[in-house]
């Protein structure tokens, strides 16, 4: 395989679509740093990777709840990637989110505070280089509270206002910043929900999409994976709020 001398950083490789998106970059000819949690099950997935395509991995470990240790863990990433791009997502349990103080901590950090703050440290490395591009993934949960999953939904939402002020503030610096938000997807993280397969996307289709929309040319700043969502989300943020109430959403 012919390499790009290009570069990606991959935030919650051991997910199924940081899995899917890191097998897309490199069948591409990109190089590429895989970060996660555990590092055995890191250390397989790049193994496996490497076998499939031939591409260069490397392997980091990461809590995305170990904020301390962010700069430590950039400053092992070398050379600085050409792309970073974060999946880390906790989906969690919103009944026990309302009774466990602890456990709702831990949805809203694993969700915005750990991704905003991490991609936030990466943005400025981009920023001095002048050139570089960020994906988020955040959620169409993010676009309206609603009673079955609003923890969850406001972190992603957090993470969307932050994404969108740092796109905004660099803009002009070469630095890309791309919000994508693929709604359901057919995940370890959905197993068992039945889910409606119009809105519902298979993790491959999440990693092409962010592969031609951050490397292809695209010019798109937020990106709904199916494009269905984005006229249902605009209709279900116009309802009025005392309609919205009486909604079992």
């Amino acid at each position: 395989m012919t390499g790009t001398g290009k570069a990606l950083l991959m935030i919650g490789a051991t997910s199924d679509i940081g899995r899917a998106t890191a097998i897309v970059y490199a069948e591409a000819g990109w190089a590429i740093h895989l970060a996660g949690r555990a590092r055995a099950a890191v250390q397989r997935e790049a193994d496996d990777i490497a076998a499939r395509t031939g591409a260069a991995v490397t392997v980091h470990e990461l809590d995305i709840l170990e904020t301390a240790r962010f700069e430590a863990f950039l400053g092992a990433v070398s050379p600085l990637p050409d792309t970073v791009v974060c999946v880390v997502g906790e989906l969690g349990e919103q009944s026990r989110a309302e009774q466990e103080l602890e456990y709702a901590a831990m949805v809203m950090r694993t969700n915005f505070e750990g991704p905003a703050l991490l991609l936030g440290l990466m943005a400025e490395r981009f920023a001095a280089r002048g050139s570089g591009t960020i994906v988020g993934t955040s959620s169409v949960a993010g676009d309206r509270g609603r009673a079955s999953n609003y923890v969850y939904g406001a972190a992603k939402a957090g993470l969307t206002a932050f994404l969108s002020g740092l796109r905004n503030r660099l803009s002009r610096s070469g630095v890309r910043v791309l919000t994508v938000k693929p709604g359901f997807v057919r995940t370890r993280m959905t197993d068992g929900m039945k889910l409606p397969p119009l809105l519902t996307a298979e993790p491959q289709e999440v990693a092409q999409k962010i592969f031609a929309t951050a490397e292809g040319g695209s010019r798109s700043d937020v990106v709904y994976v199916r494009g269905v969502w984005r006229p249902l989300m605009t209709i279900i943020r116009s309802i009025p709020e005392f309609i919205f109430k009486r909604l079992r959403l």
